[in-house]
């Protein structure tokens, strides 16, 4: 907000009253209020709710004779905003919103401030139209602001002549200034920005390819000249403390970084590929997950049964699905769910994805053997009550986790396997016996991830074929009967579903964007949540396929991955395409 002087103080005051805005019984009282406080009057009024920051702005806009412009729900192409650079924008607290008759539009907090138009003027080398804009729609606009990756390809020119210029030059000497480190940054500061899991830098016979994954879809983003890929690839290995010299064998490791102001963990894996070195890198966000049960995604009977499960003194409890489905995740909410000062609770992990207090957290080094099975013998001398192994990838490591479990332990871990079923099967594959599976195995959590409806969204009736696939997959789920509606709602824990039988249904879907590409922003989970009772535990004696017992596990009550995936998309959550997307291999 511009600083107020008290003669426009007073013209806001009469403007807010003339136009009915705020009574002049509470501008009085607002007024006494702010003396005592010692606060700014407006200040106190924002504060309280009386009027809100664009309103404000808009008055103030008004008295000052500067058009106002509301940025709240504004997107600006990222060619508008790279003819302002990013640290100009936020010291100054203004954005450029688009070319007008070769003027740039301009809005600003202190529209009035003569010398700092004048300076963004010169900085700019064009004429400003100056608008008024609130604090929050400028950091809307400001928020939007992305790396300009043409900043990668200096570098890469700069590097490649380098090269040139010295092709014995030692890769172990690039320095924290190098334009490969500057590159590197750059990518990685865009991946941030972009929200994105992962970046792949992709070898090719005469390039290098950039790829990042962004709500789990890969995405090109840029190619790079082949000559830089060997001091790329040696910055990596330097900051993970991998061997520079060595190129046959993968390679695994993990550094920390600070990237626009979000601490950053990267898990790096780098693989000798036909054209040369991958490198895939993970980025693990410190700051933006709650591991709350109920804001991923589990509802009604699943969350159920899993609170159920992890109030259990003893026995397994597995989460399943392929890789980048969101389980480890799934088990630090369940630890979160049970964490107290009265449970000793030990994880064995590969690695620390998420630093818990108040969790004893072991990082597997296979290096110096200390691998799953070693890990979990040692934990067990530990006296714990919760015991959380990473992964079970072998024989050895299921065995110990199963005599874990009959020990008086919870024990919580995860499986590669496509369904809550295909556990099952998967443990006797690792030569688990059946009366030892029934007997540990408690609760078993099947998983997916769907990308979420964007927050700018539209609504549409639902084509023949999308209701025919509603009501195959969730039309029994669905009320009957108006007087159902609350109750099966309630049960199945999503609000104000349809009735069954409707000739069509509404969807959302989101409206493509560079905030929402696709028009999708985030993800969500799917799940289906089997609880291993006296029935299944029968079947698992007996070596029932998985597909019996997913049978029977879902005429008991069970609501399946794509089942749960379709209740989301008709209360909003995603879309049936993306669904139907992520579950094909469950159907």
């Amino acid at each position: 907000m511009a600083l107020l002087t008290d003669d426009i103080q007073d013209k806001l005051i009469e403007l807010f009253i003339a136009e009915g805005l705020v009574s002049a019984e509470t501008l009085r009282a607002a007024g006494e209020a702010a003396k005592k406080e010692g606060k700014p009057l407006f200040s106190l009024l924002t504060d309280q709710a009386i009027i809100d920051d664009e309103m404000l702005t808009h008055a103030i806009a008004q008295l000052s004779g500067v058009p106002y412009v509301n940025l709240s729900s504004t997107n600006v192409d990222q060619s508008i905003l790279g003819l302002l650079p990013e640290d100009t924008a936020e010291r100054f607290m203004a954005v450029p919103l688009s070319e007008v008759q070769n003027r740039l539009a301009v809005a600003m907090i202190d529209a009035n401030n003569v010398q700092a138009v004048d300076y963004l003027s010169n900085i700019i080398q064009r004429p400003l139209k100056v608008y008024m804009a609130s604090e929050a729609g400028v950091r809307h606009i400001l928020s939007q602001y992305k790396t300009d990756l043409s900043d990668v390809g200096r570098a890469a020119e700069v590097s490649q002549e380098e090269a040139k210029a010295d092709e014995a030059s030692n890769v172990k000497t690039i320095v924290q200034d190098s334009p490969i480190s500057q590159a590197l940054s750059k990518i990685l500061e865009y991946a941030v920005k972009s929200r994105a899991s992962d970046i792949h830098v992709e070898p090719m016979e005469s390039a290098l390819k950039i790829r990042v994954r962004v709500d789990g879809v890969l995405r090109e983003i840029m190619q790079l000249p082949k000559s830089i890929e060997p001091a790329l690839v040696s910055r990596v290995k330097i900051l993970s403390d991998l061997k520079i010299d060595e190129h046959r064998i993968p390679q695994d490791g993990q550094f920390a970084v600070k990237v626009a102001g979000k601490e950053v963990d990267l898990r790096i894996a780098i693989s000798p590929v036909v054209w040369g070195e991958q490198i895939v890198i993970r980025l693990l966000d410190k700051t933006g997950n709650s591991f709350d049960l109920e804001e991923m995604g589990y509802a009604g009977r699943a969350l159920r049964v899993i609170r159920h499960g992890v109030k259990r003194p003893n026995g397994m409890i597995l989460t399943s699905g392929p890789t980048g489905s969101g389980k480890s995740t799934s088990l630090y909410a369940l630890i979160k769910e049970i964490k107290d000062d009265s449970v000793n609770i030990v994880t064995l992990e590969d690695p620390v994805e998420y630093k818990m207090e108040g969790v004893n957290q072991i990082q597997v080094n296979a290096e110096v053997g200390l691998t799953f099975a070693n890990g979990l013998r040692s934990i067990l001398r530990q006296d714990p009550d919760v015991v959380m192994v990473g992964e079970v990838r072998d024989a050895e490591t299921a065995a110990l986790a199963v005599q874990a479990a009959l020990t008086g332990h919870l024990v919580f871990s995860t499986l590669h396997t496509n369904s809550a079923a295909g556990v099952l099967p998967r443990l006797l594959d690792m030569d688990i016996e059946p009366f030892l599976i029934a007997s540990t195995v408690n609760t078993i959590i099947g998983q997916r991830l769907v990308r979420r409806v964007g927050p700018k969204r539209e609504t549409y009736q639902s084509s023949p074929i999308e209701t025919q696939n509603i009501l195959a997959t969730i039309g029994h789920l669905l009320p009957k009967t108006k007087e159902e509606v609350a109750r099966i709602s309630q049960d199945l824990g999503y609000k104000d579903l349809p009735l069954a039988g409707q000739s069509a249904y509404t969807l959302v879907r989101g409206i493509d964007s560079p905030q929402q590409p696709n028009g999708y922003s985030g993800r969500a989970g799917i799940y289906e949540v089997m609880d291993v009772n006296t029935d299944i535990q029968k079947m698992i004696v007996n070596r029932a396929t998985s597909s019996e017992i997913q049978q029977l596990a879902v005429s008991q009550g069970m609501i399946t991955m794509r089942q749960d995936g379709y209740l989301k998309a008709l209360t909003g959550v995603t879309t049936i395409e993306e669904v139907n997307r992520v579950t094909s291999d469950t159907a």
